[in-house]
């Protein structure tokens, strides 16, 4: 079973990816599923997180909240259509700008190329209430805990997890590190 969540237009946003509250819901729902859970959906949805860095936002705004702070602030300065978005904004690779929410989290609005989704939504880099993560930290540390979950992590327990997303086994003992700082966190919500 897909863990189910609806972006409401005109944004484009991926909360696995940039949202710690959605990402623990997330790993509870799949820890519910216990032994009806279907690994290989498991890995396809982590896969929409890609490969890149990316900031997670650990604030107390529900997903839904910042939907509707940055639909107010795009209605209240005129930017409610996606032609006038894109004119604000800019089109181009390096074009974005950065807003700041009611609890001082900044986040970059950049334009998608899609008619109804034209509103690309993140955490501006290093905002207040977030931290950065490479996405293979997190597929990897998101995975342990749904599959093995035990509190003593193991270099071997936490290649196991890498296997199932194909990744190659940490040798590195920062990336171990990171990967087991990463899984404390969405144990405990805590950065």
């Amino acid at each position: 079973m897909d863990f189910e969540y609806n972006i409401s237009a005109p944004f484009q946003f991926n909360p696995i990816k940039h949202h710690l509250l959605f990402i623990r819901k997330f790993i509870s729902s799949k820890l519910e599923e216990g032994i009806n859970l279907n690994i290989k959906n498991l890995v396809r949805e982590l896969r929409h997180i890609g490969t890149s860095v990316m900031d997670i936002y650990t604030g107390d705004l529900s997903v839904d909240e910042i939907f509707g702070e940055v639909k107010l602030f795009l209605t209240s300065n005129g930017l409610s259509n996606a032609g006038l978005y894109a004119e604000w904004s800019g089109t181009g690779h390096n074009d974005f700008k950065t807003i700041t929410l009611s609890d001082g989290s900044q986040w970059t609005l950049k334009y998608h190329y899609n008619k109804l989704s034209y509103v690309h939504l993140f955490p501006a880099r290093y905002s207040p209430h977030s931290f950065r993560v490479k996405a293979n930290t997190l597929k990897s540390a998101v995975l342990y805990y749904i599959l093995i979950g035990k509190d003593f992590i193991t270099g071997d327990d936490l290649n196991k997890a890498r296997r199932f997303l194909g990744l190659s086994p940490v040798k590195d003992s920062a990336d171990a590190e990171a990967i087991t700082e990463m899984i404390e966190i969405l144990r405990t919500g805590y950065c």
